[in-house]
């Protein structure tokens, strides 16, 4: 029984969850600058959120085994059991699984619009609808070239405002300035692992922004789009939208540059962690200085 329990939490990617929680305690750590905040409103949308993450992680799983992107030859089943394709649950537990889950979010999220905030039910929706329609027919946003513009959207805007809004029952212009940089480096987490299965998806004949532009221009394009959520973070701070303890951020450029140079020799079997592991430094560091600039004045 327990190893059964445990087969059903594996298979969620519970590792992968710092990413929902850092999103979700920036939007709530900004409305925090603008008054008091519910704690136990933060836990709340924490879990809703953490469900829907782990929602979105298995119908990904289902569908993509079920369109038969992934198979045995899979560079993702090279770090981590493929919970369907290892026999570690059946498409329908992994279905029935997904389905709770999203249906424990709906429920909280609707609760949340109705006690919290309006703003909180559209949020949703859209949330909804992503984590859906990222795999399933007709959409198949993963499979078209768009998802990486749907974790950005997900992971940056729509989970920082999200959580702003359950706590100042409106939304945020800095909120939405801060999701930025953010978001798009949750989505590089999946243009890295687009890089590194070029070959393979090429062959699975599916489209992702990585296969359009061939190994080279990825490259660029990801040490690009790191260079810029640098840059932008700096001009937050000189423009003011930040304070001056947002240059903590730049604690990770030593992370960065260490993921570069690995990915420069070589896109590795763990591309996609190890760009999660940069990212959640990168994000405990936003963390800390969004809390430093709401408890200290410089």
């Amino acid at each position: 029984m327990i190893n059964h329990i445990k087969n059903y939490f594996i298979a969620t990617r519970p590792w992968s969850f710092t990413m929902s929680f850092i999103s979700v305690s920036v939007g709530t750590l900004l409305a925090a600058e603008d008054g008091d905040v519910s704690w136990a409103w933060f836990a709340v949308t924490a879990i809703g959120i953490i469900f829907l993450h782990a929602g979105a992680n298995l119908i990904n799983d289902y569908f993509d085994t079920l369109y038969k992107i992934d198979q045995q030859d899979s560079p993702t089943a090279k770090y981590r059991p493929q919970p369907i394709l290892s026999g570690m649950l059946t498409p329908r537990q992994i279905l029935t699984e997904a389905i709770i889950l999203l249906v424990m979010t709906f429920a909280i999220g609707i609760t949340a619009a109705i006690v919290r905030s309006p703003h909180v039910l559209w949020i949703g929706i859209i949330g909804l609808l992503t984590c859906i329609f990222y795999t399933a027919g007709p959409v198949k946003f993963k499979y078209h070239a768009f998802g990486e513009f749907a974790v950005f959207m997900m992971w940056g805007p729509l989970m920082i405002e999200g959580a702003y809004a359950v706590q100042r029952q409106a939304l945020s212009a800095k909120a939405l300035y801060v999701s930025i940089p953010f978001g798009v480096l949750v989505a590089l987490v999946l243009f890295a692992n687009n890089m590194r299965d070029i070959a393979y998806d090429s062959r699975q004949n599916i489209k992702t922004v990585s296969i359009m532009l061939g190994s080279r221009k990825s490259f660029i394009l990801f040490t690009g789009l790191i260079v810029l959520a640098y840059t932008y973070v700096l001009g937050m701070i000189v423009t003011g939208i930040m304070s001056l303890w947002g240059l903590l951020i730049f604690l990770s450029l030593p992370k960065a540059v260490s993921l570069l140079k690995t990915f420069k020799q070589k896109i590795p079997d763990m591309a996609d962690a190890l760009t999660a592991q940069f990212d959640t430094v990168f994000g405990i560091l936003l963390i800390l200085a969004i809390f430093l600039e709401t408890k200290v004045a410089i």
